[in-house]
Parts: C-alpha cells; structure tokens; sequence
C-alpha cells in the first residue's frame, strides 16, 4: 500500500488559476473542461470555495483543487452552474481534479473530505451539489454524497448524475415558506427545474442578470428576431444536405433575450413543421412579455422539430415533467397547466385531476427565459417555437 503523500491545504490564490486550470485540462475532456476566464472568475468571486492541495516548499507546488460557486437553489441547472450568488446557501462543485501522476494516491479522496470538513465547520451552507458520471458514484459516496439521479445538465456528450451532501448545523435566515404556485412564467421555469421560491431566491431574481453577465468576457450575439425578417419564415429556411423537400433552420438559432443570446442550436439541425399550436403558458400567470404570443389550439403553428435526442442542443434547459397535457380530439396537445408540484388543473382554490402524458418545457439554459418549446418526458422529439427564439444573423 502506497504511503499517504504529504500535502497541505490551502485556498487557491490568483498567481495559481494557471496552474489549476492545466489540471483540469489534463483531466477532462475538450467538451466538459472549463475555460481559463471561468477560473479566473471563481477564483475572483468565490475564492473561499476554491481549495487547493499543494506539495510543500519553495515554491510549493499544486497537484489538486476542487472549486465550487454559491446558489440559493437546492439542486442544479444550468444556470447555477454558470453563476455565483454570494450569501446563499447551496454549494455548488464545479470540479475536483488531480494532476495526473498523482492519481490513485488518495489526494482527491483526503482533498474532498478536507474541502467539506471547511464548509461544514463555517455553519452557513445548506448543501453541496455536484453532477458526476456513474463511475464515479462509489467516490463520492465515500466522502458522505448521497445519488440523487439523473440531472437535467447537459454537458458534454455523457450523461451526468447529481450527488449532494446536506448539513445538519445549517440555519436558515429566513423561515418563509417556498410558494406552491409561482407568480410568473420565469418563476414557474425556475420551479420546474427544481429552484425554490424563498426569500433568497427573490434576492437571487434581483441579481441573476447582473450575475450573468460578469460570468464571461465572451462578446454575446445580438439575437434577430421572427418579426424582424421581411421575409417572415421564408427567409429562415435552408436545405437539408441530401433532402432538398425538409425544410431546415437556415440560422444559428439563439436565446431571444436581447443581452444573453445563449447559442441554443446549430443552423441546419432543426426542421421546419407547421402544426398545432401548444398552449405553453400557464393561464393563471402574467404573460411573457418577452416572448411571441402563440395561437390558440387548435389553429397551426411554427415549430422547429429536433431529434432524437437533446444532445442535438448546444445549451438549453428543461423544466421537471409537468402533469396536465391532453390530446384533443383532432390531435392537437393542450398544455392545461404549468404546475411542477402539483398534479391537475388549478380551478379556483380547488385541484381538479386530469388524464395526460408529463411535459417537459424548454427555456434558455443561461437566463430561464422561456417557456420557448416542450417535449414530452421520455420523447425522442423536441418542439421549438420558431417565434419564441431568436436567430444569428449572417
């Protein structure tokens, strides 16, 4: 049995974001390994939660880190991945990575059990979550993570599966309880992807924009909308290569949120179907003044159909499956209602059940807009609005 090496601890300072990030560009393959300006910004905003394992000397040398940000959320999306949310309570693990001649030494495990110790001994998180593959199930539960399932993060073409790590000794500051029912659309995305509605989540509102865009120095595309395209839905049509009669997005297509621009999906994945419209917003909740109304069922509307899988997104985001979608009787699908915790139909303070298939509906992975499109849970077909996103123009 190999002796345990002599590392020390310490929270990673700027002069070592370079030496971290070759390590984490050593460990993880080019389409999950994070950028050096996402170090250099978790290092800069949330530098207590960035722990490194160092060989002693001068100059002591890092063979180890795990790094993390804050959110008010109690499990992960895509957007409490991509942002830090100082004073919440929810600890969210970004990476833990080992140089790669110092693997299977026990630095990761006595580094982890180290990095939770410290957060655990502070007294004011709730929680730590982390995404991982199945592989890695046994390491983490070792280090006291339970297996939560499957998450909604994509990430990279493997699916991944949330873990997290509740503390007993957390108080909160706060003991309003989180609303059944939200008060907005966005609130009723943010709801169906698991975040809580409490008074820090509020807060979070407030500063989640704001949040988004100190995340990244990268130059956002300015998204052109449906409506601005003389040529209305002529002029977003290409060719499918081989199959000149589908018709196909001629355009990146982009979160339409004027300062996000989130890169959705490639031009030329998506093909065009005229069908019926989908009744996606709740009808108990303020209109989306951000996205394009929709027609009512069961008159026709724009789609882009994407298939077979979500791994045909470039970055999106779903809602938990959501009770109350009914197929009417000239085949159109009724969403009835958006109420991630509830089963049925809100008709004045009463719950009234109904028969249907679960749906999952789709918004920007970066800012929550949405809802833009649906699917149903467990489909290989997934509905996008072409009113409802924006394009990049050429």
């Amino acid at each position: 049995m190999a002796q345990p090496l002599n590392v020390e601890y310490d929270w990673i300072a700027p002069s070592d974001v370079e030496a971290a990030y070759k390590i984490e560009v050593d460990g993880y393959p080019a389409d999950e390994a994070a950028s050096l300006d996402a170090f250099k910004y978790r290092q800069s905003e949330a530098g207590d939660l960035f722990l490194g394992a160092y060989f002693p000397g001068s100059p002591r040398v890092l063979i180890g880190y795990v790094c993390a940000t804050l959110s008010p959320s109690p499990t992960l999306t895509h957007i409490t991945m991509s942002t830090h949310v100082p004073s919440s309570a929810s600890v969210c693990i970004h990476s833990v990575c080992v140089a790669p001649e110092h693997r299977h030494k026990g630095v990761a495990s006595n580094l982890l059990k180290t990095y939770i110790a410290k957060l655990k001994e502070r007294g004011k998180y709730a929680r730590v979550l982390l995404i991982t593959k199945e592989g890695m199930r046994g390491f983490y539960e070792k280090a006291g993570f339970e297996w939560l399932g499957i998450s909604g993060v994509v990430h990279g073409k493997d699916k991944w599966h949330e873990m997290r790590i509740v503390f007993d000794n957390y108080a909160p500051q706060s003991n309003i309880a989180s609303s059944d029912v939200p008060n907005t659309v966005e609130e009723a995305i943010a709801l169906g992807s698991g975040t809580s509605t409490s008074e820090q989540e509020t807060q979070m509102r407030a500063n989640l924009w704001d949040a988004l865009q100190r995340s990244t120095k990268r130059v956002r595309p300015t998204p052109k909308l449906f409506e601005s395209y003389e040529g209305g839905l002529n002029d977003l049509l290409g060719s499918h290569e081989g199959k000149d009669d589908i018709p196909v997005n001629r355009f990146d297509i982009l979160c339409p949120r004027t300062g996000c621009g989130s890169f959705i999906l490639k031009k030329g994945v998506a093909e065009y179907v005229r069908r019926a419209s989908v009744k996606m917003d709740p009808p108990h909740l303020p209109p989306q003044t951000l996205l394009a109304a929709l027609p009512d069922p069961p008159e026709d509307a724009d789609w882009w159909l994407i298939k077979p899988t979500p791994m045909q997104f470039e970055n999106i985001g779903f809602s938990r499956p959501v009770q109350g979608v009914t197929q009417g009787g000239n085949g159109e699908f009724l969403a009835n209602t958006f109420l991630p915790r509830r089963t049925g139909v809100l008709i004045g303070a009463s719950m009234v059940p109904i028969p249907g298939h679960p749906l999952k509906l789709i918004a920007c992975a970066e800012c929550n807009l949405g809802p833009l499109g649906w699917s149903e849970e467990g489909g290989q077909e997934f509905w996008v609005a072409c009113r409802r996103v924006g394009y990049r123009a050429e």
